[in-house]
């Protein structure tokens, strides 16, 4: 089964304006029949419980159960630096990214804005990836090589290249790659890898993008997040602010059901589960393909966040986080102390 799908190439440029658009024009609709709730999402499988949401209804259809009109708002955003923008300027009600982004938010707004995670999309590999023969290893990387990311410095991505790089170098040298890095969305970074026509050479990716990249003959891995911190690992998270668990106590639970419901039904029924990630994505990957990864055994879909506080202890080590976090649930809402998280 191919994976070697090319994605209509867009201009970086152009990826920006339309984000910076999406953002700054974003509808705060509030009526006083009906709620509205803004959700962020990303590019990739590893929001497929969203897309399971929303393609079945799921919040929709518990809001009315209890009584409850609501309105749900999808936005579409790349990279956790649009998506933490997007929370504090009070655009969307619940983000969705990465590790580090929330870590970043929560650092930034604690006394004030208070983010917190609530829950995670799942346990997903994100691979380093090149089509540069040269490059086996963190040290072959040169001056000439540009590593793509969803958002230079914040994304998860970035953050575990640099855990990875001072490993390798020593955590005084944690950020030696940053300068190669460059803020690209998935899509755009898997289209110009494969190409092999820009200058991206390396793609700090994830699923599905990075079994697409690797059917490609010129391209391999360098390393894998679970390398990293040792095992799978939790790569993106749903948090808000505390308003939001202020304000909207109801509609919060009735969220975390329907998160729930959706990771039972993506586990139960994934050839479904596939046609909905088509559905809502415009994904030209087949549909057996599709099926093929959300089956993989390294592909877990849990609300459970994992591995998670190995980054956060690095992030506060290096200086990039100024509070230190106990433990995990620090940066958690407090009900989450329900579960067995890390």
């Amino acid at each position: 089964m191919s994976f070697r799908l090319f994605f209509g190439r867009l201009k970086v440029s152009a990826s920006l304006g339309a984000l910076a658009i999406a953002v700054s024009g974003l509808a705060i609709s509030e009526s006083a029949d009906a709620e509205t709730l803004r959700i962020a999402e990303q590019y990739g499988l590893v929001y497929l419980p969203l897309h399971v949401i929303r393609d079945q209804g799921l919040l929709e259809k518990k809001a009315e159960a209890a009584g409850i009109d609501l309105d749900v708002e999808w936005v579409q955003l790349s990279g956790g630096a649009n998506v933490n923008s997007a929370l504090l300027s009070d655009s969307i009600d619940i983000a969705s990214a990465g590790v580090g982004p929330l870590l970043t938010a929560w650092d930034r707004t604690r006394g004030s804005l208070d983010v917190k995670a609530f829950a995670a999309l799942g346990e997903f590999p994100n691979d380093l990836v090149t089509n540069n023969p040269d490059v086996e290893t963190l040290e072959d990387f040169g001056p000439g090589d540009k590593i793509a990311v969803p958002a230079v410095t914040v994304s998860v991505q970035s953050r575990l290249l640099q855990m990875a790089v001072a490993k390798a170098f020593g955590d005084d040298q944690y950020d030696r790659l940053d300068d190669l890095t460059v803020s690209l969305p998935h899509p755009d970074a898997t289209a110009a890898l494969i190409s092999g026509g820009t200058e991206i050479s390396a793609h700090f990716s994830n699923i599905p993008y990075q079994y697409q990249e690797l059917e490609d003959p010129d391209v391999h891995r360098v390393l894998s997040s679970y390398d990293i911190v040792g095992g799978p690992i939790t790569p993106t998270l749903i948090y808000a602010r505390s308003s939001f668990f202020e304000q909207h106590p109801k509609v919060y639970g009735l969220f975390l059901e329907a998160l729930e419901e959706a990771d039972q039904f993506i586990g139960e029924h994934p050839t479904e589960s596939a046609k909905i990630y088509r559905s809502v994505t415009d994904s030209k990957l087949e549909v057996a393909t599709l099926e093929s990864i959300i089956t993989d055994p390294k592909v877990r879909y849990t609300p459970v966040p994992r591995n998670t506080y190995p980054l956060a202890e690095f992030l506060h080590r290096v200086g990039a986080i100024h509070h230190q976090p106990a433990d995990w649930l620090d940066y958690f809402v407090d009900d989450a102390s329900r579960w067995e998280g890390s």
